[in-house]
């Protein structure tokens, strides 16, 4: 068994749905090594999450930030948690519904992606920074 690890910082995106997939083979190229095994990649933040969605037409990625935008709404006077923005709350809603981690399976060297699949980097918020993410890879 062999467990490769590596932590990268992705430079701030605006707030939308950003595919990462190239960055995370360019940090982890040890992919290569693995016949069988999983990959997990989990961001560090929780006010931007994870998911794995269409790759080739940009306009899916356009609509999951409509959806998310109007189903999860900023300046809803219920919320408490408003120290950072009316975008705080509902970002760390929306990270929670899409999830801090992915696990994509690695089948003979390379991410076992389907044709149409590719990893989000979903950013919630109006500034978030850079974001942390650390992938590991194990296998044999």
């Amino acid at each position: 068994m062999q467990i490769f690890q590596q932590q990268i910082q992705i430079p701030e995106q605006r707030r939308g749905f950003h595919l990462i997939t190239p960055v995370v083979l360019r940090a982890l190229p040890q992919i290569a090594q693995i016949n069988t095994g999983m990959c997990q990649v989990f961001i560090q933040h929780t006010s931007a999450s994870l998911t794995i969605n269409e790759n080739a037409d940009p306009t899916v990625r356009q609509d999951f930030e409509m959806f998310f935008n109007k189903t999860v709404r900023e300046n809803d006077p219920d919320y408490k948690h408003d120290y950072e923005g009316s975008d705080d709350m509902p970002a760390h809603l929306k990270a929670s519904l899409l999830g801090s981690s992915v696990m994509i399976p690695i089948h003979r060297g390379k991410l076992a992606l389907g044709t149409w699949q590719g990893l989000y980097l979903c950013e919630h918020r109006d500034r978030g920074g850079a974001r942390s993410l650390v992938i590991t890879a194990w296998g044999v």
